[in-house]
């Protein structure tokens, strides 16, 4: 059953009791994925936005409810961000890269943001293949063994709170870059000269971002803390 939404209620809940209103949330630039735990109200005081009148905005929009995601168990959780999430950013990333670099070397002389937005991107790119790496390699299959055991299990890492601590603060960065490139790009607007693939570089960060955040929101809002509540339930 979807939930009123209140100024009390998290930004987290709200996109996961309806995940088309992420997008509305975005617009407000209230960042629903590494903020969160904030409530709407939190947010929107530091955005200079009153909170009743958000709320009251966001129900009033007929979405399609909850998701599937958002009743799986934790493993099952696991598997659908890797399949669905971490497929498309291992897909997107070289194609962006591209596209970044061609755009840069025609465009770069009359748009000189394109270095910067070059080298972001290169960095987050090495960052995010890291960072899959060691949730498919280590995180997730700990977290598949820790749903599957039948009491307290004795991990090379200690508490998996360790590796997911790590995780967070990488979202963090991520986050700061997609802000920056946001930045940079002017909303990912092109520029009247802009040809087809600096469009599509544009559009294609646009989307990028667009599904990263949903892929922290699912992580850390999520799947994290149902991880470190069940691994206390075993102490």
């Amino acid at each position: 059953m979807t939930q009123a939404i209140t100024p009390d209620t998290t930004l987290g809940e709200i996109v996961t009791q309806r995940p088309e209103l992420a997008r509305e949330l975005e617009k407000r630039s209230l960042d629903y994925c590494c903020g969160g735990k904030r409530s709407l109200a939190e947010a929107c005081s530091a955005e200079g936005l009153d909170a009743t009148s958000v709320a009251e905005e966001l129900s009033s929009l007929e979405t399609a409810g909850p998701a599937d995601w958002g009743e799986m168990g934790l493993a099952e959780l696991a598997d659908h961000i890797e399949n669905v999430h971490h497929s498309y950013v291992l897909e997107e990333l070289p194609r962006l890269s591209a596209l970044a670099s061609k755009v840069n070397s025609v465009h770069g002389d009359r748009h000189a943001e394109l270095a910067d937005v070059e080298r972001i991107w290169s960095r987050l790119r090495s960052d995010l293949e890291t960072h899959l790496g060691k949730e498919e390699e280590i995180l997730f299959p700990m977290i598949h063994q820790l749903v599957e055991a039948s009491g307290p299990l004795d991990f090379h890492c200690g508490s998996l709170q360790n590796p997911i601590r790590v995780m967070l603060m990488e979202h963090d960065d991520a986050g700061e870059m997609l802000a920056e490139l946001r930045r940079l790009t002017g909303d990912f607007t092109p520029p009247g000269d802009a040809c087809e693939s600096y469009k599509a570089l544009y559009a294609g960060l646009e989307e990028f971002e667009k599904d990263l955040h949903m892929h922290i929101h699912k992580e850390s809002n999520l799947l994290f803390p149902g991880v470190i509540e069940l691994e206390e339930s075993m102490d």
